[in-house]
Parts: C-alpha cells; sequence; structure tokens
C-alpha cells in the first residue's frame, strides 16, 4: 500500500482585525469631508463653532484675570485634550447627515449618545488628564526657575526664548507635553465617536480608540499632524479661526472613526 501522505501546506498569516491598512493621505479625505459636512448646513456649524470658541476664550480670560496666567500656555495645549467631548455636537451631525436625517441645533447642542452617561465618564477622565498636565507644567517650571514669582507674560517669553535655562525648560517641557499629548489623542481620538454610536463602557472606548490608533499609526500620525497645525494656527491667530477650524475637525473626526469602524 503506497498512499501518499497529505501535502502540509503552511498556515495563513492571521489577519489583524484592528488594521484597515489606510495611506497616510486618507487623513486628508477626512478634513475634505469635514470640509462638506459644515458646508451642508454651515450655520448650524458655524453656530457650534461659536459656542465652543466662547467657552474658550470665556476660561482663558478667567485665567487671565484671577491671576493664573502662569498656566495660559498648558491650558492652550490642554484644550486639545479636551477637544473631542467639546465635539459632541458635530458628530452628531455628520452621523444624521450620513444617515439622511434632518438635523437642527437642538440635536447638536443636546446629544443623546448610545452609550448615555458613560460620555459624562470620558469627559471627566480626560478632564483629569488635562489638570495632571497643568499641574506637571507648574512643576516643571518649578524645577527650572525655582519658586520664584511668575514674572508675567511679557517677561515670560524672552526669558523662554532666550536664555539656556528657558531652552532647557522648552526642550523637558515639549518632551513631557509631547507623552501628554499622544496618550490624550490616542484615547480620545476615537473613544467619544464609539461612545455616541455604540453600547460601551467609557474605558473600553478609550482602549479601543489606543489599539486602533497604534494598528493603523500611519494614517492616525498624519490627522494628528492635521489637528496639531490647524490649532496651532488658530491659536497664533487669535483663536478666531477655531470658529470654522474646530467644526471641520470635528466633522473629520467623525469621518475617521467610520473609517476605523465601518
Amino acid at each position: 500500500m503506497n498512499d501518499a501522505l497529505p501535502e502540509i501546506l503552511p498556515a495563513e498569516p492571521r489577519r489583524d482585525q484592528w488594521a484597515r491598512n489606510l495611506p497616510a493621505d486618507e487623513a486628508l479625505r477626512w478634513l475634505r469631508s469635514g470640509w462638506r459636512d459644515l458646508m451642508r448646513g454651515p450655520l448650524l456649524s458655524l453656530s457650534y463653532g461659536l459656542f465652543v470658541w466662547v467657552l474658550l476664550a470665556a476660561a482663558l480670560w478667567s485665567l487671565i484675570a484671577y491671576g493664573a496666567d502662569y498656566i495660559l500656555f498648558p491650558a492652550l495645549s490642554g484644550l486639545m485634550v479636551i477637544g473631542p467631548v467639546l465635539a459632541m455636537g458635530l458628530y452628531e451631525k455628520s452621523k444624521r447627515l450620513s444617515l439622511g436625517l434632518p438635523v437642527r441645533l437642538r440635536d447638536m447642542l443636546f446629544v443623546r449618545p448610545v452609550s448615555g452617561y458613560q460620555v459624562v465618564f470620558a469627559g471627566a477622565l480626560l478632564c483629569l488628564l488635562m489638570m495632571v498636565w497643568l499641574r506637571a507644567a507648574v512643576i516643571l517650571y518649578a524645577l527650572f526657575f525655582g519658586l520664584l514669582p511668575f514674572p508675567g507674560l511679557d517677561h515670560l517669553i524672552p526669558m523662554l526664548a532666550f536664555t539656556p535655562t528657558g531652552w532647557a525648560m522648552l526642550m523637558v517641557g515639549g518632551a513631557v507635553g509631547g507623552l501628554f499629548a499622544a496618550l490624550s489623542f490616542a484615547i480620545g481620538a476615537l473613544s467619544l465617536p464609539i461612545l455616541l454610536q455604540e453600547p460601551s463602557d467609557a474605558l473600553t472606548a478609550m482602549g479601543t480608540s489606543l489599539v486602533l490608533v497604534w494598528h493603523n499609526l500611519k494614517v492616525m500620525l498624519a490627522w494628528a499632524a492635521i489637528v496639531s497645525v490647524l490649532f496651532a494656527l488658530s491659536v497664533a491667530s487669535g483663536l478666531l479661526p477655531l470658529i470654522i477650524v474646530f467644526p471641520v475637525l470635528g466633522h473629520g473626526t467623525w469621518h475617521s472613526y467610520r473609517a476605523m469602524r465601518p
């Protein structure tokens, strides 16, 4: 009896359930989709952007008025941490547009996420992360400049730009801030859209967001760069461009979520 043994084939590579294999320029498509959503009912998106701008301007004015201007720069960067929470209404508009549903400003201001109050928990966690970043910034200042009183913004900028101690603080502060920014982006980029659309808890949504960002690093880094550049340009222009930029990025974030969770 000369029965041939069955041929043994190598195991097929396991498919990565998290990887979407999207090119980096897909992030530009999300940005264009965000602009299209803004233009489909621009008054709604711009009114929402104005509402967010008023909130941010009031918060920054309060810092200056109550003598907390020493955390003004960290607070500006910290706005990106809580940005996904503030953009919930923009996700709702994009969701309704994709479903062919009517959109009203009331729907955007009073969103009813599938995950209910887990959105509040996620927002609290992101706010806590921002507060930790603000405290870390104060500690860094004390480590480099001691316990001297804050000299004011008019003296701080030359001190950072033209002294070796200032350069060192900028380098270390940039590295620490970069870590906070990376963490906040990884857990916040997709978690709020997930909570809006899917039944989930806040920690699971944040973990899912982190895993999706990690397994789609190329396109998500491109999206993070777009968000950072547009936000930095808006801050450098006195925050007014945020009235337009924030809605575009909010709508674009919804499209990034739909690409990651088809």
